[in-house]
């Protein structure tokens, strides 16, 4: 029988993901269960004789688990991790085509498939994140994570409406963002420009469940880099109003593969997951892929 071990953000999701149901379920399957609450303060201490990982939670609780795996040594490391997600976007779990009710996520374990994650590594940017899972970016996303906080929309109880409040909002932004000049070499080749959107991207989506990387894979050994020039407003305003219309309507922008990227933004605001970061104006920085850093199942 196998063991694992539970980290469990309580703050996510409703009565489908307490405590309670969520152990039910895991331990009906067959599974013995150690739980742990982020609320706890203990929940980094991996239990030994572990065999995976199983995150519930959203896409800032897996990336405060990974946080702690890059710096635990092997083989704790390299234990496999599973997701329930139960956050507002879940892009993490999405891109690794998580999905479903609870129980059905819990059946898959019994013949689980796992896959290798990269991580982006960051230099340069003095004592702030150095890794991020999903994306690193600048211009248009950062700007909505400033304008969520300011107008108070992250305080929205149900997600189905915070996340219908961040598309009007981003499809309103969209329409008076200037572009911004950004210094840009991708593996080597000049890609400068002006663009509303410069994004580092390792997983398929962003923010409110941006699809803007369709062809990506957090383990295939690139990033994606999503640019959006001032040239492509209508299409990328058209890309939201279809996702206010819950239209699954797939728009492609310029996309190009990269393993090593330096970049300078004409600006201050940058987002390393979900964390938006106040640089000095123009400051360097250079983007690593990093194969092969973590063990998911999907």
């Amino acid at each position: 029988m196998k063991t694992i071990y539970l980290i469990h953000n309580p703050g996510a999701g409703d009565e489908a993901h307490s405590k309670d149901t969520l152990l039910k379920l895991i331990e009906a399957a067959g599974y013995v269960c150690r739980y742990s609450s982020t609320d706890d303060r203990d929940w980094q201490n991996i239990p030994a004789q572990t065999d995976f990982i199983v995150i519930a939670g959203g896409d800032g609780t897996v990336k405060e688990v990974v946080t702690l795996l890059l710096k635990k040594e092997h083989p704790v490391k390299r234990l496999p991790v599973a997701i329930l997600p139960c956050g507002t976007a879940n892009n993490i779990a999405g891109s690794l085509n998580i999905k479903g009710e609870l129980i059905d996520i819990i059946r898959s374990w019994s013949n689980p498939e796992t896959t290798a994650i990269d991580v982006g590594e960051i230099f340069d940017l003095e004592e702030k994140p150095d890794f991020f899972i999903e994306s690193f970016g600048y211009g248009l996303f950062p700007y909505l994570m400033m304008e969520m906080k300011k107008q108070g929309k992250n305080d929205i109880p149900d997600k189905d409406q915070k996340m219908k409040a961040a598309l009007q909002l981003m499809h309103n932004i969209s329409h008076s963002y200037k572009p911004h000049y950004c210094e840009l070499v991708i593996d080597g080749e000049d890609h400068s420009g002006e663009y509303l959107m410069a994004e580092v991207m390792n997983i398929r989506f962003i923010g409110p469940n941006l699809f803007l990387s369709p062809f990506g894979h957090p383990g295939d050994g690139t990033f994606e880099v999503v640019l959006i020039p001032g040239s492509d407003q209508p299409k990328f305003a058209a890309y939201i109003d279809s996702k206010l219309n819950d239209e699954e309507v797939v728009y492609t922008f310029k996309t190009i593969k990269a393993e090593d990227v330096k970049i300078k933004w004409k600006g201050r605001h940058v987002h390393v997951d979900d964390e938006l970061i106040t640089l000095k104006e123009n400051t360097p920085v250079h983007v690593r892929i990093k194969n092969n850093a973590l063990v998911f199942m999907k």
